[in-house]
Order: structure tokens, then sequence, then C-alpha cells
């Protein structure tokens, strides 16, 4: 026992929560952001522009979402250069085969690829073969395996939401906002999740109001800890950055939560808020923008998935701008600012709880 401890030393491998939990999921989020999301914002901006080379550009960055976060986490686990660089085949598999669910099944199997890697990298003479052979039969065999069963959760997860949009506005507004909210801060793609279920309409809106809950949310809860940077990082970027300190102390999660489960219904109930663009951009939130994109094409020009649910171009009027700025950007930045306060002085939060790797 005591010689196999000293190898898995040797090889740096540390089974711990802080290592897969916190490290290789921070990791992870930041390679989801630059590909699929920055791809996104990137394919968005071309569309508006009606620039086909931005089109493509971001097309081929979002295509390369699997490997992208596979050598992230291979990278937070100080995986050889061998195994890293084998990591985005595995990373690419485990996307495709994993759906709704893909950056949850990256995150399982590229863990369990890069240590099986790590593990023979450089025990032989013929290292050029057999680590990259492990790594990449051990990755894609997994991918093959419990990928599938990783995206049917994540499809469950998405009829759900589904189920949600067809109760009562105010029930289905608080649901939505707080379930594609909650998926957005989570490794598992929101944005894939309502591409697949063609999220539109009232249930779009309500979408981009818990992804915006979450982003705006914790950018500006946690402004005292991470200053311009992480307001711009996780605003426009991706709150899930904020998953590793979830994990410590989950009270963080709260105030976000709340906003969401306020704003979800106002949006559907007050305003009307409806995303009728391109359904992915319902859960994308503020990242680059492209949920508040969404929600301006889907009103002059819907998507075809909008049309046939029903949808129709409208000249919007200044309570539909009015509704869009307040669900986006105020009443997420008020409500969670005021919410983490509370938490803070009750001394659920404490200073650098919020805090950024």
């Amino acid at each position: 026992m005591e010689k196999f401890k000293a190898f898995l030393k040797r090889k740096n491998i540390v089974f711990s929560a802080r290592r897969y939990g916190i490290d290789a999921l921070g990791a992870m989020a930041q390679g989801l952001f630059c590909s699929l999301l920055i791809g996104t914002i990137i394919k968005t901006l071309g569309q508006q522009l009606a620039l086909q080379p931005l089109i493509d550009i971001g097309q081929y960055a979002s295509d390369m979402a699997g490997p992208a976060m596979a050598v992230a986490i291979g990278y937070a686990l100080k995986a050889d250069p061998m195994v890293l660089f084998s990591l985005a085949g595995v990373g690419y598999a485990a996307n495709v085969e994993g759906g709704a669910g893909g950056p949850l099944a990256v995150l399982l199997i590229a863990i369990v690829a890069a240590e099986m890697g790590k593990l023979v990298s450089k025990e032989t003479k013929i290292d050029i073969l057999v680590t990259p052979a492990v790594t990449v039969l051990v990755g894609v065999a997994l991918a093959k395996l419990i990928a599938p069963p990783i995206g049917s959760a994540a499809d469950a997860f998405g009829q759900l939401i589904m189920r949600a949009t067809e109760l009562q506005p105010f029930w289905m507004g608080m649901a939505v906002s707080v379930l594609v909210g909650v998926a957005l801060t989570l490794p598992i793609s929101s944005a894939a999740i309502c591409a697949a279920i063609g999220l539109t309409g009232l249930a779009g809106g309500a979408a981009v109001a818990g992804c915006c809950a979450q982003m705006v949310g914790f950018a500006v809860m946690s402004f005292r800890e991470n200053r311009w940077g992480g307001l711009v990082s996780q605003g426009i970027g991706t709150s899930m950055l904020q998953m590793p300190n979830i994990i410590k102390n989950p009270r963080i999660w709260l105030p976000s939560i709340l906003t969401s489960a306020i704003t979800g219904p106002l949006s559907t109930c007050l305003f009307h808020l409806e995303m009728n663009g391109a359904p992915v951009s319902a859960g994308m939130g503020t990242c680059g923008l492209v949920g508040q994109i969404g929600v301006w094409t889907g009103w002059l020009a819907p998507s075809e998935k909008a049309i046939a649910n029903g949808a129709q171009a409208i000249v919007p009027a200044a309570m539909d701008w009015a509704g869009l700025v307040l669900i986006s950007f105020v009443l997420p930045a008020v409500l969670t600012w005021l919410f983490g306060l509370a938490l803070r002085r009750l001394g659920w939060i404490k200073d650098g709880d919020l805090t950024l790797s």
C-alpha cells in the first residue's frame, strides 16, 4: 500500500474534492467559455452584421467545446503533455455522445482518462504510443458507455423545464427561471438544453431572466472581492466560474436563486417578455449580450422555431424595452446585492467566499 501511495504521489494523482470538484471544475468552465460561449457570441455578432467570416469563426470555436474543456481539465490535473494533447479527442467524443449533458460528461470522463494516462505516462520505452493510446481508448470507451445516459439525464431535465412552461405564467416563470439559471451555473450546458427543447416565447424569456439573475447577480454580489475583472468575467462571461466557491459554501448561491425566482414571474406576468430568437440564446443570459440580442432579433424577425411555435414579428414598445433592461440588468443587480448583503450580515457569506481563483 505504501508503495502504491508513493507511486500515486510521484504521478501527481491526488484523490480529493478540491482537485476534482474545484480545480478541474473551474478549468472546465474556462474551457467552455473559450469555445462554445465565445463562439456563440462571435457567431451571433456575425449574424447581426451579415458577416459570413464571423459566423464561420464562431461555429468553428463552438464545435471545439469538448476538446477545449477536456484539455482545460487535463491542465488543471497537471497532466503530462502527451496526456494533455490526447484529451482533445476524448473531450470531443464525450461532448458529442453526451448531447445536452456534454459538459458534464466531459468533466467526468476527462478526469478518469487524464488520471489513467498519467498512470502510464513515461513508464515504458514506447511512451509515445502507450500514453496516448491508453488515454484515448479509456476516454472514448467511457464516452460510448456513460455519456449517453448522462445526456439522457440532461434531456430529462430539459423536459422538466418544458413541462414547467405548460403551467400558469407565474409558476412557470418561476420554475423555468430558477431551473435554467441553475443549469447555467452548473457544469451542464443551459444553452444546449434550451436549443435541444426549442425554448422560445414566454418560457424563453423566463430562461433569459434566470440566466441574467445568475450572471449579473454573481458579478455584482462579488464585486468587493473580484472588482472590475470579476464584474466583466461573470457579468458577460459565465457564472460557472463560481462553481468551485459554491462547492465550498453552497449558501453563496441563495441570493441569485432567490432573485431568479422573482424576476422569472415578473418576466412572464408583468412584462410578457418573450425570447423568439434562436433557442440557444435563451440559455446564454448576458454572456456577450447574446440573450438580449436574441430577444431583440425575435421581436424583429423570429427564428424558424419561434414561428413554428406561433411567434410573429412585432415593433417593440417602450414597455418591451423597459422589461428587457429591468429583467436583464437592473433587477438582478439590485436584488442579488440586497440578498447577498443580508446573508453577509447573517454570517452565511464571508469576505473571500466569492473570490475567483
